[in-house]
């Protein structure tokens, strides 16, 4: 505590002594008291900076920076003085980074560290040409030359710093707070100096601070001083921006006392402001004024109070404004002073002018005291103010003049420094006179030395004052933010003007420095700017120009590259660039073929010239000399250019050769044992360094390959060696590496120079064989990615050579290393899958041979990867099945899918239910080895079975029949393995989109024409496969019967005869294949569905009806003819399509009819084969669908209209009738067959069913369309004794032939009755005698008739008659 006590009373000793005795002596001229002003003030500043920063803020620009900034005419002693005295400060490296939180980011302070670094950026700048300057060239360079040492040692320690700080942060606090009551122990700087005993004042109050505080202040006062610079080129603008961006309030108010107290705004542009007639400003204007207090101040000194703060704008209407709110402001403060304000007004006026007047040079005639009173006689309303008053007023103004603010009009950098004015060392510095030649010391006034005291004591006593100690090293990115720009400017100019070695040892020193921070501080553009400096000056792109420090440059980008290659990032492409370029050179200077030549020539040639090229070095660098790529180094280009200067026919003088060899003597300084050291340094970087250094490094490759005249392989050389190097990491970060690795190989592989693309890929093939080396685990997709390239260059490239060397590259890959293929299967396929479809035949048969190797002797290999490697090989083999090369190769593709499931039954593949124990198979297994059953087994048989049928749709007849065949094969040969969940998994997404037309073709594309003829062809072939199928593994598939029926019978609803005809004799195999096994339910679903099938067929007929309903049919042919002759055009072309239509109706007509008495043969055939299985409710639906079918016939045959229609047509057409008649006939006939035969041989099931009844109504309706077409009605009323008598006319030719086609009918019906037993006769007689009485007196086109009916009378009715 005594200490403490001690320590503050010595530091206020020092404020009230030492300060002041350098202010006094501040002015002093002679060297050696500047010099001890200089030794104090650094001691100050090393060891009691947090106890004096307001001095320190007043003596730093006063002392150092003033000096420091004088350019043109500095004392060389004092400024030599001055440098020695920074770089002594910048060595500090806590000195620096307090300098730069406690001024640059205090809002209130000046901005110390960014006006030194401006200040050595005009040092080393050096003097303007042309300008006047007191320094010789010597001195001059030695100003520069330091300048550029002490901008060095800045970076320098900021890096130290920084490293201090990374490897201590997580031992020690980020923030040191100066505490009032508490004294912390000293900072010690890098070198040892810097201590800081950070003596506190009690005025001083604890605070807190982080970088991010810091952050915030440093922003808030740069865009402060953003905002007032805009205030000082336009106010308004000023205003706006700074009230948006809050650094003042929205109120008048606010924006007055803005203009009030900020320092470094233009008095000028303050008057404008304040005198603009806008609405707004002139609120401020008011609210400006009415801050100020007049009260009991005599009227002069109140103008010249008002005029301190800005300057009077020159439009009369903006000084009328200002000068009436003043006068207005005046008079409220002072009610007594003038009767109204308007006198007030008018003195200010007089006023202003007596001022100008008396002061102003150009003003010969002055106004006397006399001619002032004059005129401003009358000006107090009416009345004179007193002589007296108005005398004094004159001699005030008169004798002391009123000084506005600082003319606008001066140069920007003559007038004083806002933060010079803030402190008030305006006046200061206008008072000390630093030429040399003044001997005598001329001192601050003491006047000048009190205010500034007074303003010592009042920052002092602000809360705010408080000196931060930061240890975040966040700092040094707003630091570098500041100074980057100034230094880059610095080191690049002394760089390429000047040619000392110090100086530019110095430079290159700084941007090492630079890019330390800037790359750990992670500053991409900053880091980037300076590496890119460093390359450029490399001067490797111009060759002819290479200096020493051009070497010493090189020398720097290694040193860059190794030391902090974990921070380059994006930086790297700079770096390798230049490393691209030396050893281009390197190789150049030894006289070495370029690598065009081998990229050129067959790779057997350029074998034996490297052979040959071993030797004769001497002669190499001769004949180097004669390679254009010589030539073109030595023309040299751009650091932007890849190649050399577009002026390629430019004559190359001996001079610039015997330069260009002088130079590349030079680096021969540099190894190219260091070159390579950086590429084998690769493995130490860390994971997202090595990442940007492959993605820089294949930029360069790519740069380098893609050159039209000079193809270079320098760093696809170094790509293929770091992949070797970086091989063994994690695979996290070898995943990124190869993710960039992948996309250079596709760019470059498909690149269309040939021999790059080649040159790439074997380079490739080479680190696939390597990495495949490595065992992959189950389940991981690496080695997939790793291939990745290889399938991707297939597809794109547009070279067939290089798509023939990916092939044989992977088939190598593959025959070698199969055992430790896992996930790249799948790029293996895809490559493969792509050659199938390549339009090279040798490409094609390569690969297919491949894959039978694959296929026949490494299939265990493929199924004990995932599910998805052998669905890629089934792709495959369906490709090549496409090849339009050789048949025999789709063939033996579909052969191998054949063998591919013989594989998976012998290695196990079986598909049970996961829910059931596994059974044993029977199934032979190899070598006595029990069958593997392996999990998710079904994923390797669907798309083998998938693939199949979509080789259903393919274009050639032999690959769908093959297809097919194989796909049901298969099925068939090893359904015994599936479980019944896969059975329906395969019938719903391989079989049944078969015949609905949802499977793609090979080509991608949907086949959806069912009708066309190759697809019918196969979908006919499928269907009997499917039942087949369907009827073997019936057990296990019965739950299917239903959807196997429906597809079987959207054959019969097919509109084609060939069609209906075979589903129904499918539906027939399927029937008797399993009619033993179905149950009566599983009956009835079978029959119902062949009934929906049937009815469905009949809609037919109304199209047809609906077709011909307006087409009109000439009567002859030869009124056709005649009509055609004299009929115009459009009625010719109306009875042409009529006809046409006429025809197609015909032809549907027929095929129609054709249609239904297959399905009645069909549906009479399945009874006669299953009629022991049918029970009443079957027979009932058989029986309806026969019912219904002769109803539609005689439906169809009442369609009279349509018939003559068909009758005219078809004459005409000269093609015969649709046979109407032949199918009711045969439809009623084959129903009573039916009925008669269930009569017989099931006579309890006829009874439960009322046959009989069914029979005769049959019958009747039979006999009835006969008498109708007789022209014989049934009599009504069959007891009526007296009947009328009428005449009978003749049968027309149409009616006889229609009764001669009927006839059969009604014979069948006669013998049907006659067969009748008695008892079933007599109780049918009273329906059937009528009709049969009328058939007696009806005309016959036959007389079997009149035969039948005599036996029906003679062995029915007789008897019954009888008894």
């Amino acid at each position: 505590m005594e200490l403490l006590t001690f320590m503050n009373v010595y530091l206020g000793a020092i404020k009230q002594y030492l300060c002041l005795s350098l202010l006094k002596n501040s002015a002093l001229s002679a060297m050696s008291i500047f010099q001890l002003l200089c030794s104090i003030f650094v001691g100050l500043l090393s060891r009691f900076r947090s106890g004096l920063k307001e001095e320190i803020g007043i003596f730093f620009p006063m002392l150092v920076l003033r000096v420091l900034e004088n350019v043109h005419q500095p004392s060389f002693l004092q400024k030599m003085t001055v440098l020695n005295l920074l770089e002594d400060i910048c060595k500090e490296s806590q000195v620096l980074i307090d300098i730069f939180v406690n001024y640059d980011c205090d809002v209130d302070a000046p901005n110390i560290f960014e006006r030194i670094v401006n200040g050595l950026l005009k040092t080393a700048l050096g003097v303007t040409p042309g300008a006047t300057t007191t320094l010789t060239p010597v001195q001059d360079q030695t100003f520069r030359t330091e300048s550029v040492k002490c901008l060095a040692t800045i970076l320098k320690s900021m890096g130290s710093w920084m490293d201090q700080q990374l490897r201590i942060g997580d031992f020690s606090p980020k923030i040191s707070e100066v505490s009032l009551n508490s004294l912390d122990s000293p900072n010690i700087g890098e070198d040892g100096n810097g201590i800081d005993y950070e003596l506190q004042s009690d005025s001083y109050s604890p605070d807190t601070s982080d970088a991010s505080s810091l952050e915030q202040r440093r922003a808030y006062k740069i865009e402060l001083q953003k905002g007032i610079s805009m205030f000082n080129r336009k106010p308004s603008k000023g205003i706006d921006f700074l009230i948006k961006s809050k650094k003042i309030g929205q109120s008048p108010e606010d924006v007055a006392s803005f203009l009030r107290n900020t320092a470094g705004l233009n008095a000028t542009m303050i008057g404008d402001y304040l005198g603009e007639r806008d609405e707004f400003p002139i609120k401020v204007m008011h609210a400006y004024v009415d801050a100020l207090n007049f009260e009991g101040i005599d009227f002069g000194e109140a103008i010249r109070y008002y005029l301190r703060g800005f300057r009077l704008p020159g439009e009369a209407q903006k000084i009328d404004r200002v000068m009436e709110k003043f006068a207005e402001r005046y008079c409220k403060c002072n009610p007594n002073s003038f009767t109204s304000a308007d006198t007030a007004y008018v003195l200010a006026y007089s006023v202003i002018m007596l001022n100008t007047d008396a002061h102003n040079m150009m003003v010969k005639d002055k106004m006397s005291r006399s001619d002032f009173i004059r005129n401003n006689r009358g000006i107090d309303d009416g009345k004179d103010l007193p002589e007296v008053y108005l005398s004094t007023l004159y001699d005030q103004i008169v004798k002391n003049e009123i000084k506005m603010s600082a003319d606008s009009s001066v140069p920007q950098n003559k007038q004083p420094s806002s933060v010079m004015k803030l402190l008030g060392l305006d006046n200061i510095i206008n008072l000390v006179n630093w030429k040399q030649a003044e001997d005598k010391a001329l001192g601050a006034n003491d006047l000048l030395i009190k205010n500034i005291q007074e303003k010592f004591k009042a920052k002092s006593a602000k809360s705010e004052s408080v000196f931060y100690i930061i240890t975040d090293t966040t700092i040094l990115r707003f630091m570098m933010e500041v100074c980057w720009a100034p230094m880059m400017a610095a080191f690049s100019m002394t760089l390429d003007q000047c040619d000392d070695k110090a100086a530019t040892s110095q430079c290159l020193q700084g941007f090492r420095y630079a890019v330390h921070v800037t790359s750990v501080m992670c500053m991409q553009t900053q880091r980037d700017a300076f590496v890119t400096s460093v390359a450029k000056f490399t001067y490797l792109h111009c060759v002819a120009d290479m200096k020493q420090k051009n070497v010493d440059a090189v020398k720097a980008i290694i040193s860059i590259a190794i030391e902090d290659g974990d921070y380059l990032q994006e930086a790297w492409e700079h770096v390798l660039t230049c490393l691209s370029r030396f050893e281009h050179l390197h190789l150049l200077g030894e006289g070495a073929p370029t690598d065009a030549s081998f990229l050129t020539v067959p790779l057997v040639d350029s074998e034996e010239k490297t052979q040959k090229s071993s030797t004769n070095t001497a002669s190499k660098r001769t004949n180097a000399l004669q390679n254009p790529a010589v030539m073109a180094a030595v023309r040299g280009g751009s650091y932007d250019s890849t190649t050399a200067k577009n002026n390629a026919s430019a004559l190359v003088t001996p001079d610039q050769i015997n330069n260009f060899i002088s130079n590349i003597n030079l680096l021969d300084q540099i190894g190219i044992f260091e070159l390579n050291h950086i590429f084998a340094h690769s493995q130490r970087l860390n994971s997202n360094a090595i990442v940007a250094f492959v993605e820089a490094l294949c930029k360069v490759a790519i740069t380098e390959l893609q050159s039209p005249t000079d193809p270079r392989i320098f760093c696809l050389t170094k790509i293929v060696e770091i992949a070797h190097y970086n091989m063994n990491r994690i695979r996290l970060v070898w995943s990124r590496i190869w993710k960039v690795l992948s996309d250079f190989f596709v760019s470059v592989g498909s690149s269309e120079n040939l021999s790059v693309a080649i040159f790439v890929m074997d380079s490739l093939r080479q680190l696939a064989m390597k990495f495949l080396e490595r065992e992959e685990l189950a389940n991981y997709n690496f080695q997939n990615e790793f291939l990745r390239p290889f399938a991707v260059v297939m597809q794109k490239s547009n070279a067939s050579e290089v798509r023939e060397l990916v092939v044989r590259c992977v088939s190598q890959m593959v025959l070698s290393r199969v055992n430790n293929i896992k996930s790249g299967w799948k790029s293996v396929f895809t490559v493969f899958t792509a050659a199938a479809a390549d339009d090279r035949k040798s490409i094609v048969l390569l690969a297919f041979e491949t894959m039978e190797k694959i296929v026949r002797d490494y299939f265990p290999y493929i199924t004990e990867t995932e599910t998805t490697t052998f669905t890629d090989c089934v792709k495959c083999l369906i490709t090549f099945t496409s090849s339009k090369f050789s048949s025999d190769a789709s063939l033996n593709a579909i052969a191998f899918l054949r063998f591919c499931a013989v594989k998976l039954a012998e290695e196990g593949f079986v598909c049970h239910d996961k829910d059931t124990d596994h059974q044993s198979n029977n199934l032979d297994s190899s070598e006595g080895n029990a069958i593997v059953h392996k999990d998710d087994h079904v994923y390797f048989w669907v798309p083998l079975l998938a693939g199949l049928a979509r080789l259903t749709t393919d274009t050639r007849p032999t690959i769908r029949k093959g297809a097919v065949e194989v796909l049901f094969d298969i099925l068939k040969d090893h359904g015994e393995l599936f479980s019944q969940s896969f059975w329906t998994n395969i019938f719903g997404s391989v079989i049944y989109p078969l015949f609905n037309g949802e499977i793609r073709t090979p080509n991608g594309q949907s086949d959806s024409t069912e009708d066309d003829s190759w697809n019918f062809e196969t979908k006919t072939v499928a269907v009997k496969c499917l039942v087949d199928l369907y009827v073997t593994f019936f057990d296990v598939m019965r739950p299917e019967l239903t959807r196997v029926t429906s597809v079987v019978t959207s054959f019969i609803r097919s509109a084609y005869r060939q069609s209906a005809i075979t589903g129904m004799s499918v539906f027939q195999r399927l029937t008797e294949g399993l009619a033993s096994k179905l149950s009566k339910d599983e009956w009835k679903e079978i029959l119902v569905c062949f009934k929906e099938a049937a009815a469905h067929t009949l809609v037919v007929f109304d199209k047809i009806v609906k077709m011909m309903q307006n087409i009109e049919i000439p009567e002859r042919n030869e009124s056709y003819s005649e009509a055609e002759k004299y009929s115009d055009p459009d009625i010719e072309d109306e009875e042409e399509a009529n006809m046409e239509t006429s025809s197609y109706a015909i032809v549907k007509m027929k095929n129609h009819m054709s249609l239904q008495l297959v399905i009645v043969q069909g549906i009479v055939k399945l009874y006669e084969t299953h009629r022991r299985s049918f029970c009443a409710e079957h027979m009932g639906i058989i029986l309806e669908m026969l019912s219904a079918i002769t109803s539609h016939a005689s439906e169809v045959s009442s369609e009279s209209a349509l018939h003559n229609k068909f009758h005219k047509a078809c004459s005409l057409l000269e093609i015969s009738e649709p046979a109407v008649i032949h199918f009711e006939n045969e439809s009623y006939q084959s129903y009573l067959k039916l009925l008669q035969a269930l009569l017989h041989d099931n006579p309890s099931l006829s009874r439960e069913m009322n046959i009989e009844s069914q029979i005769m109504l049959v019958s009747v309706k039979i006999l009835r369309k006969y008498l109708n077409c007789a022209g014989q009605e049934p009599s009504k009323d069959a007891s009526c004794k007296d009947p009328v008598v009428h005449w009978a006319l003749p049968l027309s030719a149409a009616k006889k032939e229609e009764l001669s086609a009927r006839t059969p009918l009604v014979l069948h019906v006669m013998r049907l009755l006659g067969g009748l037993e008695r008892e079933c006769f007599r109780r049918n007689l009273p329906l059937l005698f009528p009709l049969l009485a009328n058939l007696v007196r009806c005309e016959h086109s036959s007389r079997e008739v009149q035969v039948a009916l005599y036996d029906v009378f003679q062995s029915s009715i007789g008897p019954i008659i009888s008894v």
